[in-house]
């Protein structure tokens, strides 16, 4: 009975520092890719003097994310092509067998 009561503590413990690690590394990942992406470091927007313009307008990050995205999604369909052709290819094998 003792180890039973220490495994269920042990659990709910190591579930939430697994969650609260998994949740920090998603946030550092998730705003370093959405730099990578835009090209603003929302740090330096947030300091730009009164007067003087932003390194990019809201249409420019627009564009940008969209051009960034238009390019992932070429990526994906051209592997979901070759995985297509590669289960045609298994298919057609097991066919003939």
């Amino acid at each position: 009975m003792g180890q039973q009561n220490g495994f269920g503590g042990g659990f709910v413990i190591g579930s939430i520092i697994g969650a609260v690690v998994g949740g920090v590394i998603g946030t550092v990942l998730a705003t370093t890719k959405e730099k990578q992406i835009t090209g603003i470091d929302s740090y330096k927007l947030q300091k730009v003097p009164k007067g003087q313009e932003m390194p990019f307008s809201t249409e420019e990050s627009i564009e940008l994310a969209r051009n960034g995205l238009e390019t992932k999604i070429a990526q994906i369909n051209l592997a979901i092509d070759d995985v297509r052709q590669q289960l045609g290819t298994v298919k057609a094998s097991s066919e003939e067998d």
